[in-house]
């Protein structure tokens, strides 16, 4: 029997029991379904987030208090307050790969206008921040390095805070006087709108005042939570973190041998490490999802060896006109191939439509092209698999037997 002739004849059996086709073609529609929408999602995840890190510089350093806590350790609060005022001038007047630098302190609490008032965060910054992280400031400008001489008390805000306190973000705040735990400070300017992260964080929920404002005014401390730099080029972050590595080793007296009392990362590393995570995720969601795919296998053996029972006598007719037994064997392993890519083809079509769904609801997603052609290599392997134990049951008949068979 020719390809073509197995062909028609594998499309007639599958045809003829449109209800039990379907049924069986079920568990493959849902799994290869879920397979594609939990690997548009992953993939999906991973760029939105690739994508929020690069908007703040992939030559971004981050130097924060403290050991490496990757292995879960937790510190000594002493050991979280080892960034001073002398590390960040230090490293701002030796370091040489770099081309910014801004020490970080942050508070939340309310910000207030007559009666209306938002929950924030204040961040002390220096005025390289903006540049830094690129911000861009929409109305009015950035305070200056007199204003962090001055402790004065100025601010820039996203335009959250300008909707939350005046009623509308494109208000004219610059010159307004906001209040933060009580503190008073005239906002010199308007950030442009970022929106939300991949996080679901509002950006734009955001005060930033002089650094030296908020260590003095409100959080009434001597040490920074971070500082952040940006290096001369991404293809320096590497250097640039080896410079700054040996100015603080050296300003904090670290002996050779023992361990750095602060921790720098690059935005590279970052990045790898979140699309590790994402990967891990990803793996665990795909993994869970193609256990339909072994079931919906199993659904299509029991349904091809009930097939096989009923048509015996069709086995033994064909057999006892010439058909080989490899000839029944690939007509019910062809039926089962197509049950299985029948299956696989509607679930691309419902994994595409999930993804879409999941899209329409803020959930980032990018189906992959390998993700449909790995689905579509699962299903004939499922229809090879589960189809070829009824198929050899089929083949290994005796015509006669199956003649006389009720």
């Amino acid at each position: 029997m020719n390809f073509t002739n197995l062909l028609k004849v594998a499309v007639t059996a599958v045809i003829s029991n449109k209800w039990r086709t379907i049924l069986s073609t079920l568990g493959i529609i849902i799994g290869v379904g879920a397979v594609i929408t939990m690997m548009a999602i992953g993939e999906g995840s991973k760029d939105s987030i690739r994508k929020e890190l690069s908007k703040m510089g992939t030559n971004l350093l981050v130097i924060r208090p403290g050991a490496d806590m990757r292995g879960g350790v937790r510190l000594d609060p002493s050991a979280m307050q080892t960034l001073k005022i002398t590390d960040y001038e230090a490293i701002k007047k030796e370091a040489t790969l770099i081309n910014h630098i801004s020490p970080e302190v942050n508070a939340s609490g309310q910000a207030i206008y007559g009666s209306n008032n938002t929950m924030t965060t204040v961040y002390g910054e220096s005025p390289e921040y903006l540049d830094i992280k690129l911000w861009e400031v929409k109305d009015g400008e950035c305070f200056n390095e007199e204003d962090i001489i001055k402790s004065a008390k100025v601010c820039v805000v996203g335009t959250t805070i300008v909707k939350e306190l005046f009623g509308d973000e494109n208000y004219d705040a610059v010159g307004k006087t906001i209040r933060f735990k009580n503190i008073p400070f005239r906002i010199v300017g308007v950030l442009k709108s970022k929106g939300y992260n991949s996080w679901g964080m509002d950006q734009d929920n955001v005060m930033i005042a002089p650094y030296t404002t908020v260590m003095k005014r409100i959080a009434a401390q001597t040490f920074f939570s971070c500082i952040n730099v940006s290096a001369l080029k991404e293809e320096l972050s590497d250097a640039a973190i080896e410079e700054v590595t040996e100015i603080l080793r050296r300003n904090h007296k670290i002996k050779e041998g023992e361990e750095d009392d602060f921790t720098i990362r690059s935005q590279q590393e970052m990045i790898e490490t979140m699309s590790s995570t994402m990967n891990t995720l990803q793996i665990v969601l795909v993994v869970a999802a193609a256990f339909s795919l072994i079931v919906a296998g199993i659904g299509i053996m029991n349904i091809m060896l009930v097939s096989v029972t009923e048509r015996t006598k069709e086995i033994g007719l064909r057999m006892s006109v010439g058909a080989r037994g490899i000839d029944i064997c690939r007509q019910f392993l062809m039926e089962s191939i197509m049950i299985s890519l029948s299956g696989g083809v509607i679930g691309v079509g419902l994994g595409y439509l999930l993804s879409w769904g999941a899209n329409m609801m803020n959930f980032p997603t990018i189906v992959p092209l390998w993700s449909v052609l790995v689905s579509f290599g699962v299903c004939v392997l499922i229809g090879i698999v589960f189809g070829l134990g009824p198929s050899l049951k089929a083949a290994r008949m005796d015509p006669i037997e199956a003649l006389r068979y009720e």
